[in-house]
């Protein structure tokens, strides 16, 4: 892999490096995108079964699909490009890790700089009280009862139509607007606020660095793009931030 001078440079000297990983990066693991034909599970559609209008309606369809998706993802492991952010992370303190992906693949990975914009789906949360904790994927079998108040819980993941965490996303802008280099990895740049989150580093002045198997919806935003799997280009990479 070409990479010249002048980028190496600004790879071991920016500040505030941060990376937007989406479903493309756990592909490589083997996780499906649970969208689309790939992601159809009997007759129905994720955009059918991730939304508070179907929980409501037929609870147990969705944790049937939602249980089936976790037994699923537990039987994938990291991949090269995981470990090699863990790495990143550990080399450089001014790292951050922003990602749509719910699978829990990152910090299995080792990475603790974590924010997950859409949740993860191996954390549960009562629709009564909000309690929030991390599932027990034997015991969800038998019980999705709150252990404090005994209300029905729903996996700890962002719905469609539902808004995200304001915490977590003014984390995320924070994030965005102070970092100089910005990674895009594996999206298609579909969801509108990790394009937005790439947006706002580049009017910040950040360099955006892509690496994708297709050019995405990020895409305009790149300063380079990397074409490939993150899993064989980011460990490369790695070394120049040094």
């Amino acid at each position: 892999m070409q990479i010249s001078p002048q980028i190496k440079d600004r790879f071991k000297n920016s500040k505030n490096i941060l990376a937007l990983t989406g479903a493309g990066i756990s592909a490589e693991s083997g996780v499906p995108t649970f969208r689309g034909k790939e992601g159809l599970w009997k007759q129905y559609r994720a955009e059918e079964l991730a939304t508070p209008q179907a929980f409501q309606r037929d609870p147990k369809l969705v944790w049937e699909w939602y249980l089936w998706r976790m037994e699923l993802i537990a039987t994938k492991s990291p991949n090269p490009a995981h470990f090699a952010l863990a790495e990143l992370e550990k080399k450089r303190s001014d790292f951050h890790l922003i990602t749509q992906n719910v699978d829990g693949l990152h910090k299995r990975s080792g990475s603790e700089k974590i924010i997950e914009i859409h949740g993860n789906i191996f954390r549960n949360r009562c629709s009564n009280c909000d309690n929030s904790y991390d599932s027990d994927l034997s015991k969800l079998k038998n019980s999705r009862e709150c252990p404090i108040c005994k209300n029905l819980v729903r996996p700890d993941v962002l719905w469609f139509g539902e808004s995200y965490d304001t915490d977590l996303l003014n984390r995320a802008v924070s994030l965005a607007e102070k970092s100089e280099l910005v990674f895009v990895i594996g999206s298609s740049g579909a969801v509108g606020i990790p394009v937005e989150l790439a947006r706002i580093a580049k009017e910040n002045g950040a360099f955006v660095l892509e690496i994708n198997i297709d050019p995405s919806g990020y895409s305009r935003y790149a300063d380079l793009f990397l074409q490939g799997k993150a899993g064989e280009i980011l460990p490369e990479l790695i070394p120049y931030f040094v």
